[in-house]
């Protein structure tokens, strides 16, 4: 029996981290940090979010997903395995590179907190002005 093919990939979203393993098998089981997707994120449209990549390229059920997640919130952490996903499909099948870049899929969003600034309340917020 020939052995379940591994596709490894990482992606970031603000301070989060994902390592993930796609393995070729069939089952369609996803599993983030020992844990059921859903359990994990808690909500089913950053469920949605996260596994964009393999509704967009048609290999729902195809792969079992399996994923290393740190740091950063539940929203960065969903932005972070989309990104892991699509780039371990466009390194399982290089076809599906086109696809994934024309939904924006490989591509790492660059948004990041802004700096605290000294003399601020908050990054940009700044006491109120006082004439006398």
């Amino acid at each position: 029996m020939e052995e379940a093919r591994i596709y490894f990939a990482t992606g970031t979203r603000k301070r989060a981290v994902a390592r993930v393993r796609l393995r070729e098998s069939g089952k369609g089981r996803i599993y983030i940090n020992g844990r059921r997707v859903l359990e994990y994120f808690g909500r089913e449209e950053l469920v949605q979010h996260a596994l964009e990549p393999l509704r967009v390229t048609g290999k729902e059920g195809q792969f079992d997903v399996i994923a290393k997640i740190r740091g950063g919130g539940i929203s960065g952490q969903a932005g972070a395995l989309r990104l892991a996903i699509a780039r371990a499909l466009a390194s399982y099948d290089e076809g599906l590179k086109d696809l994934l870049k024309r939904h924006k899929l490989l591509t790492r969003d660059p948004r990041e907190k802004e700096r605290m600034k000294y003399g601020k309340a908050k990054r940009r917020k700044s006491p109120q002005y006082s004439k006398r």
